[in-house]
């Protein structure tokens, strides 16, 4: 699985980065997140997808 993160979408509410702090980094500026790496970790997949699920702005993607 791997995961991405809209920039232009992000609006930075966090929520991607508490389910899945691994996996999202968030910005110190602004608290926007993007992925830590593309490749999500098999132990980190299911909450991967919560995040995704949480995101209000659609901003994360999975492929």
């Amino acid at each position: 699985m791997r995961v991405r993160v809209d920039p232009e979408r992000c609006q930075g509410h966090t929520l991607c980065w508490m389910h899945a702090p691994k996996v999202f980094e968030l910005s110190e500026t602004d608290g926007h997140s993007s992925a830590v790496q593309e490749e999500v970790p098999d132990d980190q997949q299911d909450q991967v997808v919560e995040a995704v699920r949480s995101c209000p702005e659609r901003a994360i993607s999975v492929f």
